[in-house]
């Protein structure tokens, strides 16, 4: 009896140190909001809507101590529509992040999958939609993925251990094409520095057919056809032979406002490189310079309002023009409960990637018959 008790104390010892070394953690978060649209292909619109500021999601995410300050760790991500039930990214099943990877005290973080590349990790927090406003008022088209509508497949990254407030990382991306080891990869570098009321951060991002490794990264991607037609700030340049990224930010906060600035350079280079595809400018490169000028005021603890400013410019072998402006409250009702409201406009000119006269076309809406669009939402978020 003094055998079995002694055997029973001992295993239920290490059962327990097994389960304080290791941890699996389930969290979500649901955002549903009434959006109403003034011009909608010619039409006003309004909609019920899911994943405004944020993508509706739910996900595992757990750790396991390896010692020597040594652990293992994992992410998996889903995002659905909670208007009805429908899987986000194209049908993936943890379409938002798929990763598993190791974290040393002393170096960081390397990890493999499906992950956000380096302007979403160190300039994210520089762009107003990221923050209080909805995705309808990303930079135009999430052109430059400050807002992280794409995810990169087949990723290795490394994050580095903060430094006193200054980090910085890379990611690769294996293309996976036999015989062609550059075709479809994708790498990105990004550093990131926060120190008292000021944060700092810039980024870069290579994509090699960016119409198939960075936009057509969903199952639902086509192999052949264009996987760019979701803005017409750039569906027509999917022939393009690669893509580069340039973002920096920098943000301060005086007592309750946070004042904040964004500035992006994207190319489509060398369009007409793939036969097939919309070619506008073929033999160019297509180019826009983006600057956002935000500011966030906590007037309350409870009580965040938010205005922006963002201006895109075309040029190389387009010319076209967006100016966009968005103002917002967040109010919460609890730590994991929140109620917002927003109001935005668009006004676009000059000549845009189809070749067509600019129309104004906010991020996921459809494009304006018009120069001009309008679009507000009022919204309910609950995280869990």
């Amino acid at each position: 009896m003094k055998k079995l008790l002694l055997g029973a104390a001992v295993a239920l010892m290490f059962s327990a140190a097994a389960h304080a070394q290791s941890s699996v953690t389930l969290y979500g978060l649901l955002d549903v909001g009434l959006v109403y649209t003034n011009n909608a292909g010619g039409h006003s619109q309004f909609m019920a809507t899911s994943g405004n500021i944020n993508g509706s999601r739910w996900g595992l995410r757990g750790s396991e101590d390896l010692g020597g300050g040594l652990q293992a760790l994992f992410r998996l991500e889903n995002g659905f529509s909670a208007m009805t039930g429908k899987l986000g990214q194209g049908g993936a099943e943890f379409g938002r992040q798929a990763y598993v990877g190791l974290f040393s005290r002393d170096l960081g973080t390397l990890t493999v999958g499906r992950q956000y590349d380096s302007v979403t990790d160190y300039t994210y927090m520089f762009e107003a939609a990221n923050i209080w406003a909805p995705y309808y008022f990303a930079h135009p088209g999430d052109l430059d993925n400050g807002s992280g509508g794409n995810r990169v497949n087949n990723a290795v990254k490394f994050a580095s251990k903060s430094y006193d407030g200054f980090t910085f990382g890379g990611m690769y991306s294996f293309g996976g094409v036999s015989g062609d080891f550059s075709r479809n990869q994708i790498w990105s570098v990004g550093a990131n520095y926060q120190h008292g009321p000021l944060a700092v951060g810039a980024a870069f991002v290579n994509a090699r057919e960016p119409n198939f490794s960075y936009f057509g990264n969903n199952p639902s991607s086509s192999t052949t056809a264009s996987n760019m037609t979701a803005s017409t700030v750039y569906s027509g340049y999917a022939s393009a032979k690669s893509m580069q990224i340039v973002t920096a930010g920098v943000s301060y906060t005086l007592g309750k406002a946070t004042l904040a600035g964004m500035y992006s350079n994207t190319q489509f280079k060398d369009i007409g490189s793939l036969a097939g595809l919309p070619a506008v400018g073929a033999g160019g490169s297509a180019k826009f310079h983006n600057a956002e000028a935000s500011v966030t005021y906590r007037l309350t603890p409870a009580f965040l309002l938010g205005a922006s400013y963002d201006y895109l410019k075309g040029y190389g072998v387009n010319e076209a023009h967006y100016q966009q402006g968005v103002i917002g409250a967040v109010y919460l009702l609890s730590k994991r409960t929140d109620v917002f409201a927003d109001v935005g406009y668009q006004h676009a000119s000059g000549t845009d990637s189809t070749g067509h006269r600019a129309v104004a076309n906010l991020t996921t809406v459809t494009a304006s018959s018009t120069p001009n669009q309008v679009l507000a939402v009022v919204g309910l978020r609950h995280r869990f």
